[in-house]
């Protein structure tokens, strides 16, 4: 068998002739976000121009460095240059890269976008100053952007599947699992529970066969940070998957992603199939006594997949809802067999933890929130998209120093968080930290991740309304409180949204909201009066002007959308779509 250092070393030597050869290397983004934004035409462009000019490249497409606003981008490396970053790239401005700067030596300041270069590079802005980009540190989105996702080799050239290597030729179980315990990891799906300690009840299950089950349903609104990892470099969550195998004693790992995501879904497959090749995954990893295997589960467009006992129906076959608990899932998982899910993120940063140790992982963030936070960050600002910062950073930083505030300098009113379960922040709560203690104290939740901007145009009403529209067409039905309670919500937030408000339905509506977060039977139900329960605590005017005024503050719900009475008690995708936030 083939060692790991034989594999590394091939690898590397690969890698740096792409990095520092003498050849130029072109990658391009064509994650989602640069693929709707015309990245593959502009992919066509370059091999149609370098063909014609008679140049001999290197053409890699890559995943989403994070810098989703200035998509298509094109990063040239060019041996004895600059590595240079181009945004917003069309065909035509596709072309004058090639001729420029590929072909020539003219590296054209006026196309780009940042230079990541030691040195400055005249008249292009380096990489460290984007506002974007200046206070991230990366660990789960290390690679993103930077390497094929479709090219194992380039992960293990940059240091991937050392950890496994380390874990399971020496170190224990007991140690690896102590390693994530220590580095302070919680979840990063919404929960935010202790990964190690998750991990430990999966441990002490008995049985030969055990899942770890990785959590891409991903179906909240603003978030799209797992399939950007999936996307970009899906060896890192396989990694991070056997490792977690490896900690538990679990022999399986499936991948569960929703069905339509093709990107993450085609991209996950080849990487496992390449691990499988390598001898990373299957019998005996890398010469040890240590066996385990992965796949992938589609499931349909449901977002309550996504809670984890559901999730586990959905690969059984069967209709994703929820399950009553006890018995837990380390006890009784997908088909009956000890089982642990986790988040994409959380399993992403385990290669890091085990190669530079929890302590170093530690190091990173607050007392009580450890490591970096992944964001998505859309909404009315003038930069999108996603980026990892430390916990301990406030969302002011976030929203004005890094995503550069609203695009036309109106003032920023709300910021919704966590999901369409998640709270409604108003400006001046945005300078609470990145921590899960203290945005739950705000009245907000991290979540996934997603952080949508409203600026001052925007209704709280409307928002709520929204929101809740979308959680009661996404409930699955099983349990009355959720059913019933979401359908009343949207009705009475209908009513007030059109001015026909009655006196009792402020209170009707805090009565719901109890019933459900103490009658659900998961955390659809249960938190699906956090949007509606900080709209009214933070924006009280814009209720009271609906219900007394009969007016509209923003004049956003002037002409409302209302759903039909035959279907008054669902809304489709599409109207969801056609309303305007």
């Amino acid at each position: 068998m083939t060692s790991f250092d034989e594999i590394y070393s091939k690898s590397k030597s690969r890698y740096q002739e792409l990095e520092s050869g003498n050849k130029p290397w072109i990658r391009i983004g064509t994650a989602v976000c640069g693929e709707a934004a015309g990245s593959k035409e502009v992919v066509d462009r370059i091999k149609s121009d370098l063909r014609s000019l008679g140049v001999d490249a290197n053409v890699s497409e890559v995943g989403c460095i994070g810098l989703c606003y200035a998509e298509p981008i094109v990063d040239v490396i060019k041996p004895g240059g600059p590595r240079i970053f181009y945004g917003n790239v069309n065909p035509d401005i596709a072309s004058e890269i090639v001729k420029s700067y590929v072909s020539e030596d003219d590296y054209r300041p006026d196309l780009a976008l940042a230079a990541m270069s030691e040195s400055d590079v005249d008249g292009v802005m380096n990489m460290k100053d984007l506002p974007m980009w200046s206070k991230q540190v990366r660990v789960a989105l290390r690679n993103c952007g930077n390497i094929d996702p479709m090219e194992i080799g380039q992960y293990i050239a940059t240091g991937g599947y050392a950890a496994l290597d380390k874990a399971v030729n020496s170190m224990t179980p007991e140690e690896v699992l102590k390693e994530v315990q220590d580095s302070g990891l919680r979840g990063r799906g919404g929960a935010a529970f202790p990964t190690g300690t998750k991990w430990s009840f999966l441990a002490r299950s008995p049985g030969p066969v055990k899942y770890i089950l990785c959590n891409c349903e991903e179906g909240d609104p603003g978030a799209f940070n797992d399939k950007g990892i999936l996307e970009s470099d899906p060896h890192s969550l396989i990694e991070g998957t056997i490792l977690a195998g490896y900690a538990s004693g679990a022999s399986n790992g499936i991948v569960f992603i929703r069905h339509g995501h093709e990107g993450p879904i085609n991209r996950t497959l080849a990487a496992i199939e390449q691990a499988y090749e390598l001898g990373l995954l299957g019998n005996n990893i890398l010469g040890s006594s240590f066996s385990f295997d992965m796949e992938v589960s589609l499931t349909g467009d449901s977002y309550v997949a996504g809670e984890e006992t559901a999730l586990m129906e959905s690969i059984e076959g069967k209709r994703a809802m929820p399950r009553a608990r006890p018995p837990f899932p380390a006890a009784y998982g997908v088909w009956g067999l000890p089982s642990n899910i986790n988040n994409i993120k959380s399993l992403s940063y385990v290669p890091e933890i085990i190669a530079k140790g929890g302590e170093w992982f530690a190091g990173i963030g607050t007392d009580g929130s450890k490591g970096t936070a992944i964001l998505c960050l859309s909404g009315n600002i003038k930069y999108s998209g996603m980026i990892e910062v430390p916990m301990g950073l406030t969302i002011n930083q976030v929203i004005y120093d890094i995503a550069g505030g609203t695009p036309d300098g109106r003032k920023v009113k709300f910021l919704q968080t966590g999901g369409p379960l998640g709270g409604v922040l108003p400006d001046e709560k945005m300078d609470v930290e990145l921590d899960f203690g203290a945005m739950s104290q705000a009245g907000a939740i991290l979540g996934s991740g997603g952080l949508i901007v409203a600026d001052e145009r925007a209704c709280a009403v409307n928002m709520a309304r929204l929101l809740v529209a979308f959680c009661q067409y996404e409930s699955c039905g099983k349990c009355f409180p959720c059913r019933l309670g979401m359908t009343n919500l949207i009705e009475i937030l209908e009513r007030v949204s059109n001015f026909a408000s009655r006196p009792e339905d402020l209170e009707l509506m805090t009565n719901i909201g109890q019933n459900m977060a103490a009658g659900s039977l998961c955390g659809h139900g249960q938190l699906g009066w956090n949007p509606v329960q900080s709209a009214l605590k933070y924006f009280p005017d814009d209720f009271s002007a609906h219900m007394e005024e009969k007016r509209c503050i923003t004049g956003q719900c002037a002409q409302q959308i209302t759903t039909p009475q035959r279907t008054r008690s669902r809304w489709s995708p599409v109207q969801l779509l056609e309303l305007k936030v």
